[in-house]
Order: structure tokens, then sequence, then C-alpha cells
């Protein structure tokens, strides 16, 4: 007999069920069939063609260990984006260049919070949250928001909360919808009045389909603001993001960056540097996705997924399926295997009420979003399940 192996309870999380889906998916293509990818929120395009082009000649020049808060030039080329995206005047030694958003949430996390800290966050939310406070010995503690409030907290949710922390999201994922910027003030308010820090998850701003999304700097300097070049600037798998960080906390962040990454990605940083300046062609992917969205938002319900709030930006669309099924798990898991299209269970991002929701990434390219509607619409029609 052999006794169990020592592992910490820090390291049972739950896992993050998008990417046993896209296992499967992957297992269905080895298999040699074709899977329309609507679970996973990557986009289809390349990283920007100038970041590519000046990482090739970067790759003649040795490439190292770069200052931990990110390359001097990328922190200031990050400043300016808030000069123009939102008018903000903003220091670029507040800027942390980090791996990917996952780092900034642990440096953001472990430099806000002691452990035993309680953190909330909006239900349905994207389900990292929960999984890296858990490991970090911190507690998630769920806003159930409400459809009438297109599904984003508000105070009101807050009131009787016990927690030292609030994390939102605008655009949300899995969502997509955004607050205005008296909603967004009035959690930042909230959260000051009483101590609590601030996490602005702004990793989707860049994709908005009317007005703009808000940035938390617009409003107020104490809030910890995330954001990463994985999804406006096309390039996930380059692992590069980063945050601002209130003009005191520079040195703890550096200190803890330091000694948990070292430095972010040097290849990666020189890429996102020169993907800053390409414009033109982001905003062409941008105009892709908003044709995928009208195909989305005009073919769903004819498919009989009618129940959905219209997202303002990202790339996704949160279907309520209650009407469908009580467990959207094995329903994710009929549409892939019958209908050749992959989409996420809800309790990624709703550990409750996601048994009855799916979402539906529409980051791909647009002619396999229209297949995939395609195929959604005949799987639901051979069940009687299509709108008459």
């Amino acid at each position: 007999m052999t006794s169990a192996s020592r592992g910490s309870l820090r390291g049972n999380v739950d896992p993050f069920i998008v990417m046993d889906v896209l296992e499967r998916a992957r297992m269905a293509e080895a298999a040699g069939r074709h899977v329309v990818h609507m679970e996973i929120g990557q986009p289809a395009t390349p990283a920007p063609a100038g970041a590519r082009q000046a990482l090739a000649r970067a790759l003649e020049t040795p490439l190292g260990y770069t200052v931990a808060l990110g390359l001097p030039e990328l922190r200031r080329g990050i400043a300016a984006l808030y000069a123009r995206w939102y008018g903000v005047d903003l220091d670029p030694a507040r800027v942390v260049v980090t791996t990917g958003s996952s780092g900034a949430f642990l440096l953001a996390f472990t430099a806000l919070f002691d452990a035993g800290d309680r953190v909330a966050l909006g239900e349905p939310g994207y389900p990292s949250y929960r999984q890296i406070l858990r490991a970090l010995s911190l507690v998630p503690v769920g806003i159930p928001s409400r459809p009438e409030n297109r599904l984003q907290p508000v105070p009101e949710d807050l009131h009787g909360i016990d927690a030292q922390g609030l994390i939102v999201a605008s655009p949300g994922n899995p969502s997509g919808t955004m607050l205005s910027k008296g909603a967004l003030a009035a959690l930042i308010h909230h959260a000051e009045a009483r101590g609590m820090g601030f996490v602005s998850d702004e990793i989707y701003h860049g994709l908005h389909y009317g007005d703009r999304a808000v940035s938390a700097l617009e409003i107020s300097q104490s809030p910890w603001v995330i954001n990463s070049f994985s999804k406006y600037f096309s390039m996930t798998g380059w692992r590069v993001g980063w945050m601002v960080v209130p003009e005191d906390q520079i040195r703890r962040v550096g200190r803890l960056a330091q000694n948990l990454f070292i430095c972010p990605p040097h290849a990666s940083q020189i890429a996102a540097l020169a993907a800053l300046d390409c414009v033109p062609e982001l905003e062409a992917n941008r105009a892709a996705y908003a044709e995928n969205r009208r195909l989305m938002l005009e073919r769903l319900p004819k498919a009989g997924f009618t129940r959905i709030a219209p997202p303002d930006g990202a790339f996704y669309v949160y279907a309520d399926v209650s009407d469908l099924t009580e467990d959207s798990l094995a329903f994710a898991a009929q549409i892939l295997d019958e209908a050749g299209v992959a989409v996420t269970p809800g309790l990624d991002f709703d550990p409750i009420r996601g048994r009855q929701t799916l979402r539906f990434s529409y980051a791909g390219a647009t002619d396999q979003i229209a297949l995939g509607l395609d195929r959604l619409t005949a799987f639901m029609q051979a069940r009687g399940l299509a709108a008459k």
C-alpha cells in the first residue's frame, strides 16, 4: 500500500472548464472531425504584422532579462495609450508590464491582500479570479449580479458583504456588458468609502461596438487597473500584459515582480511595443468582430437561444438556456459531439446559476462563425428547439 503524496490545500482549485472543452475539441479534431471553436476567447488573427516584424529584427540581437517592471519604452508607450484612449495623463512609472494579465492578477492580489482576506467579485465572472484568490489563501466572495443590471454588480449588491476587496470587469467576461462611467464611479466610491482594494479588469478595452469602455483611471487614481495585449492586440500566446498601480505601491510591486517573475519575456515586450502603433490593422480586426457580433445576435435567437443580453464589448454572447437544459455541462458536450461546435458551459463563470447558461465566443474568423451558426441551427431544429 502506498500513501498519498503531500499536497497543499491551496492547490485544490477548480478546473478551468473552457480549457477542458478545448481539449475535447482538439481530441475530436485529432480524430478527423472539423470543429468550430466558439468556446475560447482567442482572436483568430495573428499578432499585428508590425509586432512580428519588430521581433524578427530583434532576434539578431541578444534578448535577456529586462528590468522587473518592464522595458521603459514600453511603459511609456502604454502610458501614451491612456492619453490617446481616455485623455488620462499617466506617469509611466506607475505602469507594470507583466507576464500576461494572469501575472498581473498574481502581483495585484499578493500586494493588496493578506491571507484570509475576502475579495468580492461579480458572478458570472472570469473563473480564474476565484482560483487565483484561493491559491493565495484568499477567500472569493461571489456576488450574484442581476439581469436587470445587465449582469454587472451595483453597490446595492454589496450591502452586508464583509470584504477587503472588489474585482470588477467592464466589458465583462462572459457577458460582454459594460459599466457606464456613473455606474463604475459608484462602485469605486463604494469601495473607497469602505477601505476596500479595487481591481478593475480592463482586458477587453478597445473591443467595443458603440460607446467606448471607461477606465477606472478616469474616475480615481486609487484602483489597480489590469489590462493585456491578448485581446484587442491579438497576442494571446505572447503572454504580455500590464497593470497600473497607485504611486505609493510601485516599489512594493517591483519587489514582488523581481522575486516571482524576474521580468516579463523580453521578446514579447518588443513585439508589444510595436503593436501599440498598429492601429489600422487592429481596427480592422474590431470591424470583423462587429460583423461576427451582428451574425450572432441575428441568428442565435432564430436557432432557439433567445435569452441573451446583447454585448457592448469583448467577443462573447452569454445565453440563459434554462428553457433548454438544467445541465449546461452535458448540453455543451452534446453540442460538441453532435454538431461539431465547441461552446463553454456557464459553470465556469457562475458555480450555481451557470448550470443553466452557455457562453458563445465570436472571436473566430467570420466564415467559421457563420458555419458554427449553421450547425447550431441544424442541431436545434433536429430537436424541435429552434424558434418558430
